[in-house]
């Protein structure tokens, strides 16, 4: 029998050890901290308000129209028969020596006063040549229009980027460390 009260006074102290006396301030703490938290939520900004437009391309030429495309293919007639006399003259004529090689693969070193008219010296591969006024230069038909001591100025025709043939200044400068 004191063995069975020993047993029930022993329980009875575990079950006092167990009772709930930090739950109370971890409880009162958990409410504190949830109401202390408040979400920041930034307020969604107004819609655009929209404001119709009316349709003014009704008095315009419809863009697929055979008014448009006349217009157009005159346009382009005229505009090759302009790009077509530029070209013509060069594709006729009989190419010269120079022309094989690119603007860029010469360089300019002196130049010489021969009976009052300056001859340009032009190297390309380690080779001299004598260059004139009038004559042709590089890949691109260009023309030497004028010679001075330091450069030789040319006019190249060439396509653009719509495919029309123009005409293009271009120049050699002279480079006097040239070996």
């Amino acid at each position: 029998m004191m063995l069975r009260a020993l047993l029930v006074l022993s329980g009875a102290a575990l079950l006092v050890g167990c009772t709930s006396s930090g739950q109370d301030e971890l409880q009162a703490w958990m409410q504190a901290e949830r109401n202390a938290i408040r979400p920041s939520v930034q307020p969604i900004a107004e819609p655009t308000r929209f404001v119709p437009q009316p349709y003014d391309a009704e008095r315009l030429v419809p863009p697929f129209s055979t008014e448009k495309l006349a217009s157009l293919l005159r346009g382009m007639q005229s505009a090759s028969a302009a790009s077509s006399a530029l070209i013509e003259p060069e594709l006729a004529r009989r190419r010269q020596p120079l022309e094989a090689f690119p603007l860029d693969a010469m360089t300019m070193v002196g130049s010489l006063d021969r009976g009052g008219q300056l001859v340009a010296l032009v190297k390309i591969d380690r080779l001299l040549y004598q260059v004139r006024s009038g004559a042709y230069l590089g890949q691109n038909f260009g023309r030497v229009t004028r010679i001075t001591e330091s450069e030789v100025v040319l006019r190249e025709v060439v396509q653009d980027a719509a495919g029309e043939w123009i005409e293009r200044p271009a120049a050699l400068q002279l480079v006097e460390d040239a070996k």
